[in-house]
């Protein structure tokens, strides 16, 4: 597997972001100067993983959101999965699995009422 390091980068620089902090902030809470973040986030260093999880923590995030855009810990992570397949699927394929849902729904509430 090959890690593309600038995918990491952008990934901490939008969840930075999205949390409302610069680059000078997360430096801060690192410990490490501005340059170095910047240098993270434009994918020119390669990141650890004790530094990943550094910045995972000042981000609150988990750190493997940064690797596969995904973080198992995320409520949403299932459900964005499902959709990928679920947009590649064809109607009749739709329909099936929407069946199957049910049955698997209908199981599992027939097993919690026993």
């Amino acid at each position: 597997m090959n890690i593309d390091f600038s995918i990491i980068g952008q990934r901490i620089k939008q969840k930075r972001k999205a949390n409302g902090l610069t680059q000078e902030i997360l430096a801060e809470l690192l410990s490490v100067t501005v340059g170095y973040v910047s240098q993270i986030e434009r994918g020119r260093v390669k990141v650890n993983l004790e530094m990943l999880g550094k910045i995972a923590a000042a981000l609150d995030c988990d750190p493997g959101y940064f690797v596969s855009g995904t973080a198992s810990s995320q409520t949403t992570y299932l459900s964005a999965e499902i959709q990928k397949r679920f947009d590649r699927m064809n109607s009749t394929d739709k329909k099936m699995l929407l069946e199957i849902a049910d049955m698997l729904i209908k199981n599992s509430q027939s097993k919690a009422a026993n």
